[in-house]
Parts: structure tokens; sequence; C-alpha cells
């Protein structure tokens, strides 16, 4: 395996660009996840680091060697980087087996055969070798893909979005299939999603993305606690937001004070707090516009001077029509309003 490194790459497609000087890094045997919208340029990184599109600026390097300049593009085949897609793109002529043999051409036939079964094994798809892709449902599909992509040990796999398809019984069960393998094999792996609770679940590193941009690269605790904007605390789980003025140290809101002390006194600032960062208590503070259910929690929405924000409260715990609320400091964030 090696790691794959972004130095300033830029991708332009009709004189806009769609990823604008992005740097980061997968370390080898990690995986990275890269978490954005749609059109945030998640997908383009991973055809950029594939060789399937040329960057228009900056550099790719797979381990030592420099894959992708603007001058020079190795080839996709020769860069050993298995992909992982969302429609599973597997070849519908070839049985599981052929398809998990497919990267293998390289080795003599009885080897391959005995490879390919080998993997089918660990995936649990032993006795599913000889169908067919249209007679596998979507979940062995993708279980046979992902073996196709690590049978021929790559210096990294690519996985867009391949989880997106299924039921979120079935996704969980394949997500850890996925990472187990993972891990086993100590594959390096670029992990494309824009679900923010399925990213912090997979990634060793995590790299949030919006508009061709990299907003924050870290590990995910540290992107959680720490954002690095609020368009990077947005991008992980919902969050209340307030605009003010620096004065003590701290940001006033209707629901309380934010620190802001590493802020210039007297500037503008713009606040972030997370929903679980909001504790309710009975008492008058802010009105309860409604509650609902939100798994062990409940999703409440709140008002207090015209201003609502929205609280993760333990489940059935909220009876009243009006709280007092606390706002817990290591879930409130405080950013210059000039960015």
């Amino acid at each position: 395996m090696s790691s794959v490194t972004l130095s300033n790459v830029r991708r332009i497609y009709d004189g806009k660009p769609v990823v604008n000087e992005v740097s980061l890094t997968a370390p080898e045997a990690q995986v990275l996840a890269l978490l954005g919208a749609s059109g945030s340029g998640k997908s383009t990184l991973l055809r950029l680091i594939a060789g399937l599109e040329s960057v228009d600026g900056g550099e790719i390097r797979l381990g030592d060697e420099i894959a992708s300049t603007p001058k020079r593009t190795l080839p996709a085949e020769a860069r050993r980087v298995g992909m992982v897609f969302q429609d599973y793109s597997l070849f519908p002529h070839l049985s599981a087996a052929a398809n998990v043999a497919f990267g293998l051409e390289h080795l003599p036939r009885a080897e391959r055969e005995a490879q390919a079964l080998s993997w089918l094994d660990r995936i649990g798809l032993h006795a599913r070798a000889h169908a067919f892709p249209h007679e596998l449902s979507g979940g062995e599909q993708q279980r046979v893909a992902l073996a196709r992509a690590l049978a021929p040990k790559p210096r990294a796999v690519l996985l867009d979005e391949p989880f997106s398809g299924l039921d979120p019984v079935l996704r969980e069960e394949l997500r850890q299939v996925t990472m187990d393998a993972l891990a086993e094999t100590r594959t390096t792996a670029l992990f494309v999603t824009h679900d923010a609770e399925e990213a912090l679940l997979v990634a060793d590193r995590l790299a949030i993305l919006k508009n061709g941009r990299l907003l924050q690269e870290a590990a995910p605790r540290d992107a959680y606690d720490k954002p690095a904007s609020i368009d990077a605390a947005a991008a992980l789980g919902p969050i209340n937001t307030a605009e003010g003025r620096v004065e003590n140290g701290a940001v006033a809101t209707p629901f309380g004070a934010i620190s802001a002390r590493h802020l210039i006194e007297g500037a503008q600032a713009r606040v972030a707090v997370r929903a679980e960062a909001v504790r309710l208590a009975p008492g008058r503070q802010a009105r309860v516009i409604d509650v609902r259910p939100h798994g062990a929690h409940d999703l409440v929405r709140i008002e207090a001077d015209g201003v609502v924000w929205r609280a993760l409260a333990p489940a059935r715990t909220v009876l009243g029509e009006r709280v007092d609320v606390g706002l817990q400091p290591a879930g409130a964030f405080a950013f210059s309003a000039a960015g």
C-alpha cells in the first residue's frame, strides 16, 4: 500500500474550478473520508487520483511516485489503484468469481481462481461464486466489487459513495465488512460520502470539502470538537448560528453567552452551537415550539427574542411549554465574521 498525497490540486471545467487548490494526505494503511455535499469536488478528486482525469494544477503522489502534474499523467492502469463505485460496475457477462479474478491476470489460472474463491469466502459469498451480477442482490454485488478492488493488492482503494443505494440495516452491515477488510489488508483508502455520521464512523482522517475547496483536514474527533469554520462545523451535524459583537471576551445570544476570547474585542463575530450542546431544564427563558422523536433523543425547537434554535434532549424529558437554556462550552464556537 502507499500514502496518497495531493498538493495544491486544481481541476477546471468550463473555466470554473471544481477542485480548487486542494492539499491533503491519505496516510498509508488508513482511511481518509472525503465529506461534502453534491458538487463539493469529492468524486472529481477520486477520478484525478485514479488517473481518469488530468489535473490542471498541482501534484498527486502515490507513495513517492508522482502520478499527476499538469504536464504528466501516469496512466490509470499503471497506478495500481482500486475503485468501488456506488453502482458496483461489475462485468455483467462474468460470474462473481471471474469478476474478482479479473485483476489477477498476471497469475497462473489455478492460483487466480484460488485467490478469487478465497476473497469470496472472506466476504461471505463463497456459495455465490458462479452467480452472475444480475443474480446477486445489491449488497452481494457491492461485496463482489469490494473483493475485486482489493484482490490485486492495490496501492490504494477509492470508494465513491459505495453504500448510498442500500437500506440502513444492510448499509451498516456492509460498511463493517468493508472496514474489516481494509483493516485486515492494511489498505490505504479514500472513502467519499455526503453522510456526516458515516464519515465519522469510517475515518482515521477526515477531509471536509465545499465548492471545490478543502475546509478542514483533521482526525474525526478534532474536526468535530475544533471546527475550522462555521461551514466545517455544519458539515458534521446540526448547528445553531447567530451573529454579534465580541464584548468582554464573549458573544451574547438570546440563549446565553459564548466565549470568544480568541477574537478581537469589539469585532463582529459569528457563532455556532451544536444541537446537543443546548441543554434544557424547566424554567422560563425560552418557549418550546415543538418536540420531535429523534431516536434516543428528542429534537426540540425553542424560541427566545424571535430567534429559533434546535436542541437535542434525552427522549421524553421536555414536558413543559417553557424552558431554561444552558450552553455546553465544548459544543459552542465563535468565528470572526470577516472569515
